[in-house]
C-alpha cells in the first residue's frame, strides 16, 4: 500500500516521470503559439491552450503547470515596474549610454530582478526557452487578477484507440469561455 505517498508513478522511474510532466507542460504551453509559428499549418492545434492526454496524466500535470503559472503571475508586477524604469532611447545611442552608466540602470535591474529569478526557476522546470517566453508574455498576463485555478480537466467519453485508456482534455481557463450574451426577457408592464 502506498499510504502517504504523493504523486503517480506511471510505471516509470523518477527521472522519466519528471520528463513526462515537463513534456506535457511544454506541449500545453506551446499550443498558445501563433499559427504562423508552426512549421506546417496542419501541425497547429485546432484550439489553442488545450491538449488531450490520459486522465491520470492530466491530474498529475494540473498542479505542476499551475505552480509555474503562479510564479509567472507573481513576476508580472516586477516586469511592469521594470518597464516603467526602462530607457526609451535606442540601444547604444548617447542617451542610452548615459542611462546605462547612471542610477537609472541600477534601479531598472533592481526592479526586474524578481522577474529574472522567476524566469530562471520556471526554465529549470521546463527546459524550453520558447515555452518560458510564452508563459511570461502571453499566458501569465491573462491571469493577473485570478487567484488560482488556471486549468481545467474535462474527461472525454471516447476511450483511446488501441488500449482503451480513459482520455481527458486539459486546457487553460478563461479563453473562449462560454458566456450568455442574451438578455433576460423583460416582462411588459401595463399602465
Amino acid at each position: 500500500m502506498r499510504h502517504r505517498r504523493i504523486g503517480r508513478k506511471f510505471g516509470r522511474n523518477p527521472n522519466h516521470q519528471r520528463a513526462l510532466l515537463r513534456s506535457l507542460a511544454v506541449a500545453l504551453i506551446l499550443t498558445e503559439r501563433d499559427v504562423d509559428a508552426f512549421d506546417k499549418k496542419e501541425m497547429a492545434p485546432k484550439k489553442a491552450g488545450r491538449i488531450v492526454t490520459t486522465v491520470p496524466k492530466a491530474k498529475e500535470l494540473r498542479p505542476f503547470i499551475e505552480k509555474l503559472i503562479t510564479k509567472a503571475v507573481h513576476a508580472q508586477a516586477s516586469i511592469q515596474a521594470a518597464e516603467k524604469l526602462a530607457c526609451k532611447a535606442e540601444k547604444n545611442s548617447s542617451e542610452w549610454e548615459a542611462w546605462r552608466k547612471g542610477d537609472g540602470w541600477k534601479e531598472w535591474v533592481k526592479a526586474g530582478a524578481p522577474a529574472v529569478a522567476a524566469r530562471r526557476a520556471v526554465f529549470e522546470k521546463l527546459n524550453n526557452r520558447e515555452a518560458v517566453t510564452l508563459l511570461f508574455d502571453v499566458i501569465a498576463p491573462r491571469y493577473v487578477g485570478r487567484p488560482g485555478g488556471y486549468t481545467r480537466i474535462l474527461k472525454l467519453a471516447k476511450p483511446r484507440l488501441g488500449d482503451s485508456g480513459k482520455q481527458a482534455l486539459i486546457e487553460f481557463v478563461g479563453q473562449n469561455e462560454y458566456s450568455n450574451k442574451k438578455e433576460s426577457p423583460t416582462i411588459p408592464t401595463v399602465e
